[in-house]
């Protein structure tokens, strides 16, 4: 199965995530940062990539330019995990890089079923 990799600076998410994950058979990686986003591609992570937008230091828009700039893009589809309703001005000439948002909170059902959408892409 694709392997996931959960990228938030709230370790409470990354738990909840993971949890949620697992327990329907899906790899779960997490990554408490975007520069450990960035190392986990660096090493070879390819599948899909359920990222939180506000982040310390390097958040979610700056870690997808990123990923764009490293040729990572072929190889992962990214989710934005965000709190946010209103559009982020960061996310302009970003947001074809990204396949879809969930909001948090998000019912744990709602998001197995949509990575496991995601998923299938891959």
């Amino acid at each position: 199965m694709t392997p996931v990799m959960v990228v938030d600076d709230d370790p409470r998410i990354l738990l909840t995530v993971r949890t949620i994950l697992e327990a329907e058979g899906f790899g779960v990686v997490t990554a408490r940062s975007g520069r450990e986003c960035l190392e986990a591609l660096a090493d070879g992570f390819a599948g899909l990539v359920l990222m939180d937008i506000m982040m310390p230091a390097l958040d979610g828009w700056d870690t997808v330019r990123e990923c764009q700039k490293g040729g990572y893009l072929p190889r992962i589809m990214i989710v934005m995990l965000t709190a946010r309703d209103v559009p982020d001005p960061k996310m302009e000439g970003l947001q074809e890089l990204v396949f879809d948002y969930i909001t948090k909170p998000f019912l744990p059902d709602e998001l197995v079923s949509r990575v496991r959408k995601y998923v299938d892409y891959l």
